[in-house]
């Protein structure tokens, strides 16, 4: 998280409707909002709404931050919670961020994963394998897709994650770890078949 920007605002500036300063926090954090919640949607537009009501929230409830999180925390927990009362609204049968879960995701048949590792950098990072890793993203369920987001692509420790989330640091590494196998899985047949083309005679 973006330490030094956090420290330069003025939270009572903030409180007292400043708006030149509430600019200046939209500017420190609209970025990471917009990528966590394009992410977690899947859509710009989606995306775009999900910014706009995140700031609208925080303005309106600035009063109520008690300072004993970080400003970013709170800011990115707002924005979690509603892309997830975004995804609810078109599907309702999605669980909780704040359910476990699902207990029988270790009681799977193992699934054969592909080693990547013999992949040039150029393929992993291509166009078309990043449109693959966003669609297995976004089927993972809400819960592992979070903690996936906020760790391996936005960046957050650990413990930041399992602020933003309201977990525990132990549910963060137990989501994380289930989410990366579940895309690796989901990704296997995709890279598997890079590999055989280019284990194939030409």
């Amino acid at each position: 998280m973006n330490k030094t920007n956090q420290q330069s605002l003025s939270l009572d500036a903030l409180r007292a409707g400043d708006r030149a300063e509430y600019a200046r926090l939209v500017e420190n954090y609209y970025q990471f909002v917009y990528r966590l919640a394009l992410k977690m949607l899947g859509n710009p537009q989606d995306a775009e709404d999900i910014l706009q009501d995140t700031f609208i929230k925080v303005f309106r409830h600035l009063d109520t931050f008690d300072g004993r999180s970080n400003l970013s925390t709170w800011i990115y927990r707002i924005a979690v919670n509603e892309a997830l009362m975004f995804l609810r609204k078109k599907q309702p049968e999605l669980v909780s961020i704040d359910q476990p879960v699902e207990t029988d995701e270790g009681e799977q048949d193992p699934v054969q994963i592909v080693d990547w590792c013999c992949l040039p950098e150029n393929e992993l990072m291509s166009s078309e394998a990043k449109a693959h890793l966003d669609q297995a993203m976004s089927s993972l369920p809400p819960g592992l897709r979070a903690v996936f987001i906020l760790r391996d692509i936005q960046g957050l420790s650990t413990r930041e994650t399992s602020e933003v989330l309201n977990i525990s640091e132990m549910a963060v590494k137990t989501r994380l770890s289930r989410a990366r196998l579940r895309l690796r899985e989901l990704l296997t047949e995709y890279f598997g078949e890079r590999l055989v083309e280019r284990k194939s005679p030409s």
